[in-house]
């Protein structure tokens, strides 16, 4: 596929044009479909597994907030449920700490 590039007049960055939503639609559903996922899936599904991995891997909700293009945190809010599993949202600094080798 042939991409076209454009300069961006203020600042002189090269920068590929942005793809239209429903040539991006059709693409994901092929690829699901070549897949062989059988479970609903669309690009929103992605948006939501990649703030839910970005949460569970410890970034801040405002990071969050920041990349998903939300201007108000209480969007953002809704996926901290993944978060709640009884004090599973909670993580001790010392967690991150290679276990300790018993050498006595």
């Amino acid at each position: 596929a042939q991409h076209t590039h454009s300069t961006d007049p203020r600042s002189g960055v090269v920068r590929r044009h942005h793809m239209y939503d429903q040539t991006f639609q059709r693409a994901f559903k092929r690829a699901v479909e070549q897949a062989g996922i059988t479970k609903p899936a669309t690009p929103h599904t992605l948006r939501h597994s990649f703030a839910t991995a970005l949460l569970r891997s410890g970034y801040d909700i405002r990071t969050v907030q920041d990349l998903l293009g939300h201007s108000d945190v209480s969007t953002t809010m809704i996926y901290t449920h993944v978060l709640k599993v009884g004090g599973a949202g909670v993580r001790s600094p010392l967690d991150a700490l290679p276990p300790l080798t018993s050498e006595r």
